[in-house]
């Protein structure tokens, strides 16, 4: 019987021995699936987290680039609108002077055209003066070849005396 008892123990030891065997399997095995459960939700977080940060970064950088597009486009636009304006005030300048130029000419010509037809007014003026100052002494007479605007006023037949014209009276 002890023997028989010595057998029982030796498989009870046997069956304990390969129970713990089992349990310590299974805790190993639980303990590595943990492990690698672990590092499976680290290595996730990390990759999560490395996505938000290079999305954010990303997002950072075209906000950058958009701000420094429109900026760039709103100084193109400012510029371009400054050469057109001052493209357009240099043509009106020129314009009006151009105008202002055209004006004075015409002004010019006109001042010529009216000195010009003031002149010859004055001109019959004073030969109309003339010709009646000439009738009115008796000087204008086209036909008498005696006729000489230097001697006009002399008697010929006196010459220190002078004629008295019938026509004018007054002399």
């Amino acid at each position: 019987m002890a023997s028989h008892q010595n057998q029982d123990l030796s498989h009870k030891a046997g069956e304990l021995t390969g129970q713990a065997q089992v349990k310590k399997d299974e805790f190993l095995n639980q303990a590595s699936d943990m492990s690698q459960s672990v590092q499976n939700k680290a290595s996730n977080a990390s990759q999560s987290v490395q996505n938000k940060a290079s999305n954010a970064s990303q997002s950072v950088q075209n906000k950058a680039s958009n701000a420094s597009q429109s900026a760039q486009d709103k100084t193109s636009n400012v510029s371009q609108s400054a050469q057109d304006k001052a493209s357009n005030v240099s043509q009106s300048t020129q314009d009006k002077a151009s105008n202002a130029s055209h004006t004075a000419q015409d002004i010019k010509d006109q001042a010529t055209h009216l000195l010009q037809q003031t002149s010859e007014q004055v001109k019959n003026m004073a030969q109309g003066a003339a010709e009646a100052v000439k009738s009115t002494l008796g000087m204008n007479n086209p036909n008498d070849p005696n006729s000489n605007p230097s001697n006009a006023n002399m008697n010929p037949s006196n010459p220190s005396k002078p004629s008295i014209n019938p026509n004018n009276p007054r002399i």
